[in-house]
This record gives C-alpha cells, structure tokens and sequence, in this order.
C-alpha cells in the first residue's frame, strides 16, 4: 500500500472515513482490537479506514535523548496494518509545525480540515496537541460538537498484563522473541543491509549474511531461530547476535545463516524475523565443537521453523 507522505496534494480517496491516529509501533494485539472497530466504523460511514500516524516519532524531536528504539518501520507498520484491513496510511513527517498545534488547533486543521474525518477510534491514552495537553475527554467534547463519533476501545490484556509496545519492547530486549510474538500481530522482524563479514563461517560450513545498518530494536544477545526474507522468499535462519568470543572477537555482529540458500547476499537489504531463543553465546574451546553446536542449531531452526 502507498504510504501519504505528501499533504500538500492530499488525495480525496483518502476523506470521509473512519481515523484512528497514533504512533503503532509494533501493530501489535492492542492496536488489532483498535483496527478491528475503525474498519466497523468506516463501513458504516462508507468511507475508508484511516491510520494516521508519525515519521519519525514525535518524541525523536522533542526528547531524543528519551526515544525508544522503534518495532518497526515505517514500511512495514504500513504493510502490517494494511494486511488487517486499513485502507489508507498516512505517515506524518514529524515537524515544528505540527509540534506546536495546540490540541483544538490539531483537532481542526488535521482531523477535519485534511482528513475530513466521519469517526475516530482510539485507545484510552491517546493525547494530542502541544505538550499532549489533549486527552480523550478533550476529543470527546470536540467530536461531538461536530457530529462526529468517537469510540474509545479498552486496552488488551494477556497473561494479566497490558498488551502494549513498552512491554513489548522489554520482552525483545530480553531476548523473549517467542513471548513478544504472542503479543504481536506478526514475528518480531529487523532489517538491514548485507555487508561482508570475515569469512569465517563459510569455512565451517555454515556461511552467514553480516547484517548492518539495523534501525530498530535488537534482541539481546543470543542465538535465535527465525526467517530471513528476500523480497517475498523466506528462508529458514539461524541468527547470530553478539561477539564471537570462540575467535577471540568482541565487537558485536548481527550474523543471519540461511538454511539451503547458497547464492550471495553481499549489498542486498534483508529482513529477519525471529520466532524462539536457541541458547547464549558461548565460547566453545575448539572449532569442533562450535561445529557440533551449529548443527544442532540448524536442527532446532528446521523444527521451529518447520
């Protein structure tokens, strides 16, 4: 799906319908209970299911120091939220501007001026307008005084815990890939691209893509089980994060071993997903026994994956 960028030729396709703005990092199980009603709302409304969200995020320029590593990119928030039913994606392009609207002043010139909006759908933390000093009460009171429909969705709760991006973002960053993916709507995925590493698994027997230039959040180091995608073809994959310590190698690689791929991969962006945590980085005493655990981990990947 296209993604809105430009709003000075904002098209009419994307009018009278149903909106849920917010940022959807990750397009996990919450935001899926707010996707589910906005698309209610939009067949009701006839008129097309809007995301409206931000590139970058608005905390990135007003408090750098305090921004999280996204979920997800642009790209794929738009692809994933297009998979469940949105019509449209708007991606903001975050400026001083839209910083300092003030909430009725956002309200008026995005929510009805551009967007020309019929319905919002929301979750209970939604705010807007400078210093977030508009809430859902505000939103409320404005909705109504033009006709328009609000619905607040409640928030999920799996395993007695709300579903959200920062839990998520402490499961990746822990390393439990499997229990994130119960909370998301897809595998936890990176990107990056392919650079050439030392050569050094190839001669094992088990050549890995040197993965660089990753803008979202990293698990923890580890050994993970996952796909490796190329365009549309995934692959089975073990991925490598940290050092090499058997080598003697501190510095810290993100390596991606494809399972019966043997072409090259050197230049070409690649996406990985990750699906269950295999084991810690260890130093092995020789290259045998390295050689013994990768085959096992190949297995293991074979039978996740599978």
């Amino acid at each position: 799906m296209p993604i809105i960028r430009d709003l000075s030729h904002f098209p009419p396709s994307a009018c009278h319908g149903a909106v849920a703005i917010g940022n959807f990092d990750g397009v996990h199980r919450g935001h899926l209970e707010i996707i589910r009603r906005l698309i209610q709302r939009a067949l009701e409304v006839n008129g097309p299911a809007i995301v409206f969200t931000f590139d970058p995020h608005p905390v990135r320029l007003l408090r750098p120091e305090q921004c999280p590593p996204p979920l997800t990119w642009t790209e794929r928030k738009a692809q994933l939220l297009a998979e469940h039913g949105v019509n449209k994606i708007v991606a903001y392009p975050t400026d001083e501007h839209l910083l300092g609207l003030s909430a009725h002043d956002f309200f008026d010139s995005i929510v009805r001026d551009l967007l020309q909006a019929k319905a919002m759908v929301e979750g209970p933390n939604f705010y807007f307008g400078h210093n977030r000093e508009g809430n859902v009460e505000l939103l409320s009171q404005l909705t109504a005084s033009v006709g328009m429909s609000l619905d607040v969705v409640p928030p999920v709760e799996i395993d007695g815990a709300l579903v959200s991006s920062s839990r998520i973002r402490g499961l990746i960053a822990a390393g439990e890939v499997a229990t994130a993916k119960e909370l998301l709507s897809a595998p936890y995925r990176i990107r990056g691209m392919v650079t050439h590493g030392a050569g050094r698994g190839a001669k094992l027997g088990f050549p890995t893509a040197n993965l660089e230039a990753v803008d979202t959040l990293l698990p923890s180091i580890g050994v993970y089980a996952g796909r490796a995608w190329l365009d549309t073809i995934s692959y089975p994959a073990a991925i490598h994060i940290g050092p090499n310590p058997t080598f003697g190698e501190a510095a810290f690689k993100v390596e991606i071993h494809l399972l019966d791929f043997e072409d090259t991969l050197y230049g070409q962006p690649l996406e990985v997903e990750f699906l269950a945590r295999l084991r810690d980085v260890t130093n092995f005493r020789n290259e045998e026994s390295l050689v013994n655990q990768l085959q096992d981990d190949v297995a293991r990947t074979r039978e996740i994956v599978g």
